[in-house]
C-alpha cells in the first residue's frame, strides 16, 4: 500500500495561507499600508480600481529595499522583525509574520518597484500566482510601489464570493480609517478609479478625527488622559448628547494597532450608562500605550484581537477615566455651590446643642371624614363616582367638551340629547396617545398608531423609489449637510434612491452637500438628521441586493416620519389610519417584524369582567 501523506507544493500552501490573511481587497490594502508604515514612510498613496478587484496600488516614500530584500520578501515566513521566539513579546511594528506578501502573491498578479535612497537604480519584480516571472534593475523613485492586479484570479470560488463594489469599497475605507487614526503625522491620499476621493495632510490626533468625521466633530469630543504604572490611556469620547441609535465610530487601539475588545467596550458603556438611553451608543477613540511584554498580538491571523496581561485592572482604570472626563467637562450634571441663590450650609459648631428633628402630627385627622360641612349619607368620601356613569345611565354620547379634549375616554361625562341612537359612540378611541382602539365583530382591536403608520408609509415610499414617483419640494434656504468621509463614501450607492424619494443634494466639496429639496410629504423633520440616519442604517446593513437597499431606505424614512407616540389624533385621523393600514398587504406586522395589531376577543373580555 503506497504512502498517502505528502508535502503540499509552495503555491498551494500559499493559497491556503492567503485564505487566513487575505479575505478580501481590504485585507490587501491593510497589509500593504502597514508595510509602508514599518518602512518609515511620510506620505502613502493608495490607488484603487473597481473596489480593488482590478488594481490595488500602494506607493510610499519609505526607506525601500535592496534587490535581495525584494526577492526574499515573497518567501514565506521571511521577516526582518523576529530572530527568536522572545521577540514575539516585544513587538512595536505592524507586520511581523512574513505571510502577507507571499499570501498576496499567491492569489494575484503582483508587481513591485523599490529603491533605497543610497542606490542609483531600483529593483522591479513581477510575480504571477506565486511564480516569479521577472526581476530586473529599473529607474524609480526612492521608496516602494506595490501593484496588486486581478485579486483571486486563480481562485475563482473566492472571487465569486466577493461582495458588490460598494461593499468592498466600504471595507477598504474602514481599513484605511483605522490606520490613519493612529498615524495623524503621516499624509495619506486615496485615489479611486483615477479620482482623488480622500486627502489627509499631516496633523494632530484631534484634527485627524475632524478630517474624517467633519467639522461638527470638534464640539462633540471630550479628551481623556490617564497615566498609570500599567499603561497610559488617552483619546476622545463623544459627549452624551451626541450618542446615536445607529452606527457610531467606536475604536480601540493598543500601541498604534487597531483592536476589537468587547470587554473594554463594556467599561465605556458602563461609564455612559446613566447619561444615555439604553438603545443609544456613544462614539469613542481610545488609545492604550502599554509595555509590549504585557500583551500578545499573535492570537489571530488578522491581529485585531489582543490578549492583555492586566486586563481586569485596565478595565477598571478605563471606566474611571471615562467617568472622570465626563464629569470634568460638565457632561454629568453637578451642584454649583458658588451660585448666589444656593442654599446656605451652616458651619458645624460642636459647642452648640443641635436638637433632633421633630415631626408634627395631627392626631385628630381622619382621612375618611369629608372636609365638606354638609352631612354625608355614607362613611366613604364623595369622589363623584356618579359622574363617571352619567353618560351610560342616560345612554347618550359623551359631551362635546370631552371630544374637544380628544382623549378618547370611554367614561366621558355628559350627553347630547339630540343625537340619533345610531351615533351613540365614536367608532375609534385613542388610548394614552399611543394606541387606537376600535370594536370589531369578534372583540376589541388594539392598534399601535406609530407602527401602523410605519407600515403605511413604508409601502408608499417603496413604491415611490421603485416607480420614481417622488415629488420634490424645493427649500427656500438650502441646508448644509456635513458628512464624515465614511458617510460620503456610502452616499453614491443611495443617491438614485434618495432622488427617487424627492431629495435633491448638490455636492459642495470637502464632504459637504447642500439640501436643495426634500420629499413633499415631509414636514417639520430635520432633513440633515434624516439623511445621516438613512446613510448610517445602510452602512450597518451592508447589503448588496438593490431591492434590499431600497427596502432599508424606505423603512428608515418611514420610521423617522411616522406619527409619533404622544400625538393626539382626531376621529378622522384615526379612521384614515386604520383604513390605510388594512389596505396594505400585511397590516399586522411592520416590515421589520414588529407586531402592529392585537385582538382581545369578547370571551376574554367577559372573563376579565367576572
Amino acid at each position: 500500500m503506497p504512502d498517502i501523506i505528502h508535502l503540499l507544493p509552495d503555491s498551494i500552501a500559499n493559497q491556503i495561507a492567503a485564505g487566513e490573511v487575505i479575505q478580501r481587497p481590504a485585507s490587501v490594502v491593510k497589509e500593504l499600508v502597514e508595510n509602508s508604515l514599518d518602512a518609515g514612510a511620510a506620505h502613502i498613496r493608495i490607488c484603487i480600481k473597481d473596489a480593488g478587484r482590478t488594481l490595488i496600488q500602494v506607493i510610499d516614500d519609505g526607506k525601500g529595499m535592496s534587490g535581495t530584500d525584494v526577492r526574499m520578501a515573497f518567501e514565506r515566513h521571511a521577516t526582518s522583525k523576529i530572530k527568536q521566539a522572545e521577540d514575539l513579546f516585544s513587538l512595536t511594528t505592524m507586520g511581523f509574520r512574513g505571510e502577507a506578501l507571499p499570501s498576496i502573491a499567491a492569489i494575484s498578479q503582483i508587481e513591485v518597484k523599490s529603491r533605497r535612497e543610497e542606490d542609483e537604480l531600483g529593483t522591479l519584480i513581477v510575480i504571477n500566482g506565486s511564480r516569479l516571472e521577472k526581476q530586473e534593475l529599473v529607474s524609480c523613485a526612492a521608496g516602494t510601489s506595490v501593484s496588486v492586479k486581478n485579486i483571486f484570479f486563480n481562485v475563482p470560488a473566492r472571487r465569486k464570493f466577493l461582495k458588490s463594489n460598494e461593499t468592498e469599497r466600504r471595507n477598504i475605507f474602514s481599513e484605511i480609517e483605522r490606520i490613519v487614526l493612529v498615524n495623524p503625522q503621516i499624509e495619506f491620499t486615496l485615489i479611486e478609479n483615477d479620482l482623488e476621493t480622500l486627502h489627509l495632510p499631516p496633523t494632530g490626533l484631534k484634527q485627524r478625527i475632524v478630517q474624517l468625521e467633519g467639522r461638527n466633530a470638534t464640539q462633540q469630543l471630550i479628551e481623556i488622559d490617564e497615566e498609570t504604572t500599567l499603561g497610559n490611556i488617552h483619546g476622545y469620547v463623544a459627549r452624551p448628547e451626541f450618542a446615536k441609535k445607529g452606527r457610531v465610530n467606536q475604536f480601540f487601539f493598543v500601541n498604534n494597532r487597531f483592536i476589537r475588545h468587547p470587554y473594554f467596550h463594556r467599561a465605556v458603556m458602563m461609564a455612559f450608562e446613566p447619561l444615555i438611553a439604553a438603545n443609544e451608543k456613544p462614539g469613542y477613540y481610545i488609545y492604550f500605550r502599554v509595555n509590549p511584554d504585557t500583551i500578545d498580538v499573535n492570537i489571530h491571523p488578522t491581529k485585531t484581537e489582543v490578549k492583555f496581561e492586566n486586563e481586569q485592572a485596565l478595565w477598571q482604570i478605563l471606566m474611571v477615566t471615562v467617568k472622570e472626563s465626563l464629569g470634568k467637562f460638565s457632561a454629568i450634571p453637578s451642584i454649583d455651590f458658588d451660585r448666589e441663590d444656593a442654599p446656605e450650609i451652616p458651619i458645624y459648631d460642636p459647642s452648640r446643642n443641635t436638637p433632633m428633628p421633630r415631626v408634627n402630627i395631627n392626631s385628630g385627622y381622619n382621612p375618611f371624614h369629608s372636609s365638606r360641612p354638609e352631612k354625608q349619607t355614607s362613611s366613604l368620601p364623595a369622589f363623584g363616582w356618579e359622574q363617571l356613569y352619567k353618560g351610560f345611565e342616560n345612554d347618550k354620547e359623551p359631551s362635546p367638551e370631552a371630544d374637544t379634549n380628544r382623549q378618547g375616554s370611554f367614561f366621558a361625562a355628559g350627553a347630547n340629547q339630540d343625537r340619533p341612537e345610531t351615533e351613540l359612540y365614536p367608532e375609534h378611541y385613542q388610548y394614552k396617545q399611543k394606541y387606537i382602539l376600535t370594536s370589531v365583530k369578534s372583540g376589541l382591536m388594539i392598534i399601535d398608531q406609530h407602527k401602523a403608520h410605519i407600515r403605511i408609509l413604508f409601502d408608499k415610499y417603496l413604491e415611490q423609489i421603485r416607480n420614481r414617483k417622488g415629488v420634490t419640494q424645493r427649500v427656500l434656504f438650502p441646508e448644509i449637510l456635513e458628512l464624515s468621509a465614511a458617510e460620503t463614501a456610502t452616499l453614491p450607492s443611495l443617491m438614485d434612491d434618495l432622488e427617487a424619494l424627492g431629495f435633491e443634494l448638490n455636492p459642495l466639496g470637502n464632504n459637504s452637500f447642500a439640501i436643495q429639496g426634500v420629499p413633499s410629504e415631509i414636514e417639520n423633520v430635520d432633513a440633515s438628521l434624516l439623511i445621516r440616519t438613512i446613510i448610517g442604517k445602510s452602512m450597518e446593513a451592508e447589503t448588496d441586493v438593490k431591492a434590499e437597499i431600497q427596502e432599508a431606505l424606505a423603512l428608515s424614512l418611514a420610521g423617522m416620519t411616522a406619527i409619533p407616540y404622544g400625538r393626539i389624533l382626531t376621529s378622522e385621523e384615526m379612521l384614515l389610519t386604520v383604513s390605510q393600514l388594512f389596505a396594505t398587504k400585511t397590516p399586522t406586522y411592520t416590515p421589520d417584524g414588529q407586531k402592529i395589531v392585537n385582538l382581545i376577543s369578547d370571551a376574554d373580555l367577559e372573563k376579565k369582567m367576572h
